[in-house]
């Protein structure tokens, strides 16, 4: 009755005969009035979509929908977007070698410049169809990996079921969220704080991680949450990065599955535990940890002089171990805890190869089953008004085999940094990453990670509405 009250008044209020008699205060209080109804219905219609600012910031699996009230279909159109300055430098055993011709030896690695990347930018869409009904879709307009428009993928998204109007459905849904369609797949939790393209505002540093746990696939999620805390999910898709319809040999549908705690234990302390689990029934290539489509976040790392003095290497994924096994199964173990603006997450990542018999990425040729294993802390501290300033660091560590014959691969990262957020939408963000190819890695990744290394400065502006 309030909201046709006030949008009669308001309409009234543009023609000057009823306007008359309204003083110009009350003519902006029923505007502001208007303006803060409007925004209430938008926020209530999206509420079980994880916010596109600095709100979303630790937000891992999004509230439940508030379905108090709805006012039909509504939507709601969003982007990201950031530019980095990169300045870091590299080098390897090979850099110290002399030819005798003066030229660069031999896989040595490529000297670095101190400039900007090519800008990122995603475009969303989430559209809100009824109570607890929602859909996001989203897009990379360029990337590093894709510089055209490419569809990271969309989704359907329900907190509630009212189309079947069943009492008892209703009250399932209560504690239950079920997704569908091709989408970031809710294996772990590090995909909740990693850059995707465009959107770097949940990432408190500039890169992921070594072992990126993130791809999108096409499935089904259903999640449910208890008042206790406890939460657990259970997913199953085709396990495919890229979709066809052609018979793939070897190609099987993937299950896994997610299982923890994560509760506001009072107004200054909160803690989160997980444990995640991903089969692939198949014997194909699996995307896990190699799904990204954006490409990583240091730029041209590792690129290197080959015989004829052509460059290699430096591909769209450089600085990571962007490695996933055929036959792959993988577990993943997320701690979380936040006291006032001290807070730290953990990540340990297995993942290992059932074949005894096959290939890996890179067409490596397999005769034992490989396993790598990933350890990753991050301790920030967020501070100032409304923790608008934060400063951290990050360990991350790779560490195993492509196959039990091989050589031994460490690999170690250390990032420090700090960020602002100049508003909610508006983050600029430096790090200084140093990162070592250790021990006889090199063995195992190919001859120019021999003693490599490299390390220096980034700062990066994005912007998320």
């Amino acid at each position: 009755m309030k909201k046709l009250f006030i949008t009669a008044l308001a309409a009234g209020l543009s023609l000057s005969a009823f306007a008359q008699n309204i003083s110009e205060e009350e003519k902006e209080q029923i505007k502001k009035e208007i303006k803060e109804e409007r925004k209430e219905e938008n926020r209530k219609a999206f509420s079980g979509l994880r916010e596109n600012n600095q709100n979303g910031i630790n937000v891992f699996e999004a509230p439940k929908s508030d379905l108090s009230e709805f006012d039909g279909i509504k939507v709601r159109v969003g982007g990201n977007f950031n530019m980095m300055f990169q300045g870091m430098t590299q080098e390897n055993y090979y850099n110290g070698v002399q030819t005798e011709t003066g030229a660069p030896a031999q896989y040595s690695l490529t000297p670095l410049g101190q400039d900007f990347n090519l800008p990122q930018a995603n475009f969303n869409i989430d559209v809100a169809f009824a109570p607890g009904v929602t859909m996001k879709l989203e897009t990379y307009l360029s990337t590093r990996h894709h510089v055209e428009a490419n569809v990271k993928g969309g989704y359907l998204q329900l907190d509630a079921l009212p189309f079947l109007n069943s009492p008892m459905l209703d009250n399932i849904m209560k504690n239950v969220t079920i997704k569908a369609g091709l989408m970031e797949i809710n294996y772990g939790d590090s995909h909740f704080r990693r850059s995707d393209g465009g959107n770097a505002i949940y990432n408190p540093f500039v890169g992921n991680y070594l072992m990126d746990a993130f791809t999108t696939e096409l499935g089904m999620e259903i999640l449910y949450r208890h008042e206790t805390g406890a939460l657990a999910m259970i997913g199953v898709s085709n396990g495919k990065l890229n979709q066809t319809t052609m018979e793939l040999e070897g190609a099987a549908p993937s299950l896994y599955g997610k299982a923890g705690f994560d509760k506001q234990i009072n107004e200054d302390l909160r803690v989160r535990l997980t444990g995640s689990v991903y089969h692939s029934f198949g014997d194909a290539r699996a995307y896990l940890y190699s799904g990204d489509r954006a490409g990583g976040r240091y730029y041209s790392v590792m690129s290197y002089y080959n015989e004829d003095g052509g460059v290699q290497g430096g591909g769209d994924w450089s600085g990571r171990m962007n490695h996933s096994f055929y036959e792959l199964t993988a577990v993943t173990i997320n701690p979380f805890v936040k006291y006032k603006g001290l807070e730290f997450f953990g990540t340990y990542d297995r993942q290992w190869s059932r074949e005894t018999e096959g290939k890996l990425l890179g067409g490596r040729q397999v005769e034992n089953g490989g396993a790598l294993s990933q350890f990753g802390a991050d301790l920030l501290y967020r501070f100032g008004q409304n923790e608008k300033f934060y400063v951290g660091a990050r360990y991350n560590t790779v560490t195993g085999n492509l196959n039990e014959d091989s050589a031994d691969i460490n690999i170690q990262r250390v990032n420090v940094g700090g960020g602002w957020f100049m508003t909610k939408n508006i983050l600029v963000k430096a790090e200084y990453v140093n990162q070592q190819y250790k021990d006889e890695t090199y063995k195992a990744l190919g001859e120019q990670f021999n003693a490599a290394k490299f390390n220096g400065v980034n700062v990066e502006a994005v912007i998320a509405f």
